[in-house]
């Protein structure tokens, strides 16, 4: 297999002109951002993040308030630009580039695969189609984020899929609604390697190839596809309202603080390990 040409060129040899190929990627393109409007109009998470905007702004404007529950004085801050601009750099650079939100080392590997995998696939293909020719490079890198995407997507469905690990229920169990995003990716990178490493050509791998993608591009408005873009939002809400100290009106006390420390009912926890209570993370869930 060579990972420096792909089989896309070589289509026009095979009756399938670029005007064709082009016409196809902007279907699925368009069929991405339709779809993932509508879900997020249906779901309403941008009315979700514009609403917790506005009561943060309420809760900043409003000052400090009397707090039943602890000492809360100094909390609220309004922030800079570069503050926002700060919290934007640790979203991109953290949670999304890295996916730090996962603490499991694997997991989060698994993630990161699959992630640039299909970035650079996507790409790649993007690249290749629009501007009728392949280099070397963009070659490499269709290749590389199909295998990365193989790996990814594939690792996550037998080793991490959550219904299978933590409630029991067999891979082979599947359910269209909730599993195709990851049937699709899955889908797409094995029949992307097969079609490259079988020469190319309009056979049957290009077919599982057609089906795969359409699969994966075209059920936005069912799969977790436009979660990926839902994420990044989430994870910027969170760092500015943990910045402004707004924190959605949630209690900021946590068991190292001082004061809490000293409260009459944390006398037996006052020496205690701050990592005291996490032995559910011991073992994985699978007490089904």
């Amino acid at each position: 297999m060579d990972i420096t040409t792909t089989p896309i060129a070589a289509l026009a040899e095979n009756g399938i002109a670029w005007a064709d190929m082009q016409m196809y990627v902007s279907v699925m393109i368009a069929s991405v951002i339709v779809m993932t409007i509508a879900d997020l109009l249906h779901k309403k998470s941008a009315t979700y993040f514009f609403q917790a905007a506005d009561k943060a702004e309420e809760l900043l404007a409003a000052g400090e308030a009397e707090s039943s529950i602890g000492n809360e004085k100094g909390r609220l801050k309004q922030l800079s630009a570069g503050d926002k601009v700060n919290a934007l750099v640790g979203t991109v650079a953290v949670d999304v580039a890295t996916a730090g939100e996962f603490s499991n080392g694997p997991r989060r590997l698994v993630h990161i695969f699959t992630m640039w995998g299909f970035v650079l696939f996507v790409a790649a293909t993007a690249m290749i189609i629009y501007g009728e020719a392949q280099t070397t490079t963009l070659a490499t890198a269709w290749n590389i984020g199909a295998i990365m995407l193989l790996v990814g997507s594939w690792g996550y469905w037998f080793a991490f899929k959550v219904d299978c690990q933590a409630e029991g229920q067999s891979i082979f169990q599947i359910d269209l609604r909730k599993d195709i995003f990851s049937l699709g990716l899955m889908g797409t990178s094995l029949a992307a390697l097969g079609w490259t490493y079988t020469g190319g050509g309009t056979g049957g791998w290009f077919i599982f190839l057609i089906i795969s993608t359409t699969a994966l591009f075209g059920s936005v408005y069912w799969s977790k596809f436009s979660h990926m873009f839902f994420k990044p939002m989430a994870a910027y809400n969170k760092r500015i309202i943990e910045a402004n100290g707004t924190n959605e009106n949630l209690p900021h006390e946590t068991r190292d603080m001082e004061w809490q420390q000293n409260r009459h009912s944390m006398e037996l926890l006052k020496d205690a390990p701050m990592d005291m209570g996490l032995g559910i993370k011991r073992e994985a869930p699978k007490h089904y």
